[in-house]
């Protein structure tokens, strides 16, 4: 995309882009307006409203965020708005973990069940269309976060109470509040991952 800011030279034209005008861009104008609309299939009446909007974790974020909260054989890992699935199927397939992801977004849940399903861990996965603030992730042993400052706050009570002790909580960009200061804090790729531990003085709060 050709941005003109003051002081630019503006992009020469030839005499024929004189002669034709604005035709041209009136022409891609009517084009797209007459394409199907692909890859919309929720219309606004059907689409959730969302508490944050979808963003990937980036791919080395993902692996530092399991390597972060020592994600074994041994763990269930249930990642909270889930998106395309991502850090439950690397769990999974890299750790050998079991994984459990919750969207309230459908489109987004099929999505992360084709994607397991080519990674070949759908035996092991399983992704559930649902409001986080009423969800059950009592059984997790790591849970992962891409959310907002807002959500992840108003989600910390929740995680105090059905969390058991020792559980670890690991969430890219965004703290839990001064409540609950994080255990550590690293930075990958200009991004920040924290974790957390469940402890048994969260029970008593």
């Amino acid at each position: 995309m050709y941005l003109h800011r003051p002081g630019d030279r503006e992009p020469t034209r030839s005499a024929a882009d004189v002669r034709l005008g604005r035709r041209p861009a009136l022409l891609a104008g009517l084009a797209l307006l007459t394409m199907p609309r692909l890859g919309f299939a929720q219309t606004s009446a059907t689409a959730p409203a969302l508490d944050v909007p979808y963003v990937p974790t980036p791919q080395p974020v993902v692996d530092r965020m399991l390597e972060l909260g020592q994600v074994g054989a041994n763990d269930l890992l249930y990642d909270l708005g889930c998106g395309d699935g991502r850090i439950v199927i690397t769990a999974c397939k890299q750790h050998g973990a079991r994984g459990v992801g919750i969207d309230l977004n459908p489109v987004r849940i099929e999505e992360a069940k084709q994607n397991a399903r080519q990674a070949g861990v759908s035996d092991k996965v399983e992704f559930r269309v649902g409001d986080l603030f009423e969800a059950d992730f009592a059984p997790a042993t790591v849970v992962t976060l891409y959310l907002l400052p807002s959500v992840n706050r108003k989600l910390r009570p929740q995680l105090w109470r059905q969390l058991k002790v020792g559980t670890r909580v690991v969430s890219h960009a965004f703290d839990m509040g001064e409540e609950w200061p994080p255990e550590r804090t690293e930075r990958i790729d200009h991004r920040t991952v924290y974790l957390w531990t469940i402890r048994p003085e969260h029970k008593r709060a």
